[in-house]
């Protein structure tokens, strides 16, 4: 009875961890460039003490990982929007160190250099902030992230790969840090820049809607579970003492 307290604890532990990333991510429904995120549980046997050969299933605490499906590219018709196309960020230069995005909505300050929507310098593929001509024409960006500008190269945008299996932290919404070291991406087809266009959220607001409803009926249905239990629990011990 008591391991069944527990596999309802472990249950309400997990639907609440996914409660929590599920309202992230509706949220972020309008972020541009933003992720989603989702959690995988695994299952932790154990056996009880009453019987070795039983064994009682738990659920883990749950790992977050990051949705790697693109969300739906718009047409902006700025010069200075970009969207990467393909398994890969742009990097950007934060107080905190550097930081990958697909928030790709730059713009020149009166110094000549590119930055954030959020003030943060872009960095080229280098990894250094990228200086323009503040007083020259329009930037253009060719796919493989070539900034030409007046007839003549004078940046490459940086894109960069990482594996965030390996371990991510959010920053400022749609941005990331990783565990893994990012890097510069050279001669890759599947990987290219489009000017004047953005990527939305990939999140899906009906599908997260439908989860959010779910999770709450499940965490209803586990809460009624424990209740009974503790009920028969204390039944149980009035009968086995005698209670008069």
């Amino acid at each position: 009875m008591q391991s069944g307290l527990y596999v309802s604890l472990s249950a309400q532990m997990a639907l609440e961890k996914r409660l929590t990333t599920v309202a992230d991510n509706m949220a972020n429904v309008n972020t541009v460039g933003f992720r989603g995120t989702e959690v995988k549980f695994d299952e932790i046997l154990s056996r009880t003490q009453n019987d070795l050969n039983a064994k009682v299933a738990f659920v883990s605490q749950g790992n977050d990982y990051l949705s790697t499906h693109a969300g739906e590219y718009q047409q902006t018709g700025n010069p200075l929007d970009f969207a990467v196309k393909g398994d890969a960020w742009f990097a950007v230069d934060t107080p905190q160190g550097q930081v990958l995005t697909r928030d790709g909505r730059f713009t020149i300050k009166d110094t000549g250099e590119l930055v954030s929507i959020r003030g943060y310098p872009v960095l080229d593929v280098g990894g250094a902030p990228i200086q323009l001509n503040r007083a020259g024409g329009p930037p253009e960006v060719g796919a493989d992230g070539k900034l030409i500008q007046d007839g003549r190269e004078v940046a490459q945008l940086g894109v960069f790969t990482v594996d965030v299996t390996k371990g991510f932290l959010r920053h400022d919404n749609s941005g990331i840090t990783t565990t893994d070291t990012p890097q510069p991406v050279v001669d890759n087809r599947d990987v290219s820049v489009m000017q004047g266009y953005v990527e939305n959220s990939n999140v899906n607001g009906i599908s997260e809607m439908t989860q959010l409803i779910e999770i709450n009926r499940l965490f209803e249905s586990v809460s009624s579970m424990v209740s009974d239990s503790e009920t028969s629990m204390s039944d149980a011990i009035k009968t086995l003492g005698g209670t008069r």
